[in-house]
């Protein structure tokens, strides 16, 4: 089982509270916990967007690195992991992407991918100019496929001649090209979301809800095999998660319900509000399940428990059929990580360390 871990680019990570670890984004904080991953064996990490946050007593992700930037620097500064950059598709043309991904392979060989982001959040670009409309939420997969096509023909021939309805392409060049292939990320809810991924990206990443309820994970991997065997491709599907270790399972589930009294709910409000505008979001969506969620500070799939409990679950997660591997999220990332390598994964039948933790 693949793992990789998603980079505390914006600030407090995925925990919506006022009661949570409180932490700035910060190029050393990125850098310890990516060269702790790169320790530990993990396969990648990525790192999301976020041009706007959601306000509220945390502030919740109004300060953000951004991704591509971010990237590079991790480049230079590791050996082995993998490492993914996201790109608001809005917000910078395909050719200046496919340009800035060869530059990154040039610093890391083989080592670096691309996370497509289509946009579910309008006040992103509101605040810029460049909001499309509300007919974006419609057609955004067909944009992201326009836009996917454009980078696989520049970093395959160096050269574009895409002629379609929201970009146009004259003897586009971009030279040199990779020294591999990059692949493509895509994170994919609704089924046309799926139908995208299977058809364009290499991976997809897929959500289930709860605690310690590793049964929801099944039926989204179900869907993108069906989407896959469809378009005759194979896009492997990862697991979005969180995982909220102690050495007791009291103990870390008295960490949770420490950071549910502290739930922002002013910051959920207006990310809810802003799901809202996507009136025909389908229910598997990303907007669709936010609208649907608990008022509590994370919907991803949480692992609550001890070591042990968070050890044998992971190797039931990897059990799952179609599920290729997991991006894990801390709630305190160099603890949790630390955690990760040192106490849970040497208890993991489906994945040991590949190096001692220093």
């Amino acid at each position: 089982m693949k793992l990789g871990v998603f980079l505390p680019i914006g600030n407090n990570g995925w925990l919506i509270s006022t009661t949570s670890p409180q932490y700035m984004p910060t190029f050393e904080l990125n850098r310890e916990v990516t060269l702790k991953a790169e320790r530990f064996g993990f396969d990648f990490a990525l790192s999301m967007i976020k041009l706007r946050g959601f306000g509220g007593p945390s502030r919740y992700w109004d300060f953000n690195l951004e991704s591509f930037t971010l990237m590079a620097g991790l480049a230079a500064v590791t050996t082995r992991i993998k490492l993914f950059a996201s790109v608001a598709i809005l917000s910078i043309p395909p050719a200046l992407i496919a340009r800035m991904a060869t530059t990154i392979d040039a610093i890391a060989p083989g080592r670096f991918g691309v996370n497509i982001v289509t946009g579910w959040q309008k006040a992103e670009y509101e605040q810029m100019g460049i909001w499309p409309g509300e007919a974006h939420f419609a057609r955004r997969y067909e944009y992201a496929e326009e836009y996917a096509s454009i980078l696989q023909d520049l970093w395959d021939d160096g050269v574009c001649d895409h002629k379609g309805e929201f970009f146009h392409m004259t003897d586009c060049r971009v030279a040199p090209t990779p020294s591999g292939k990059v692949d493509i990320i895509s994170a994919g809810q609704s089924n046309r979301g799926m139908k995208f991924a299977a058809e364009y990206a290499d991976y997809n990443f897929i959500s289930a809800g709860g605690i310690n309820d590793v049964a929801q994970v099944a039926p989204h991997t179900e869907r993108l095999l069906a989407a896959n065997a469809a378009a005759g491709r194979s896009c492997e599907a990862m697991l979005l998660m969180m995982i909220i270790a102690d050495e007791t399972d009291e103990a870390a589930m008295a960490k949770w319900n420490h950071y549910v009294e502290g739930t922002d709910v002013e910051a959920l409000a207006w990310r809810d509000g802003q799901a809202a505008a996507d009136v025909k979001a389908e229910a598997h969506s990303t907007v669709g399940r936010m609208v649907r969620s608990d008022r509590v500070p994370t919907n991803m799939l949480r692992l609550i428990g001890s070591y042990e409990t968070i050890a044998r679950q992971m190797d039931e997660l990897a059990a799952i059929p179609g599920l290729a591997g997991v991006m894990l999220t801390f709630d305190d990332y160099l603890v949790g990580m630390e955690q990760f390598g040192t106490r849970i994964m040497p208890l993991m039948t489906s994945r040991m360390p590949v190096a001692e933790a220093a």
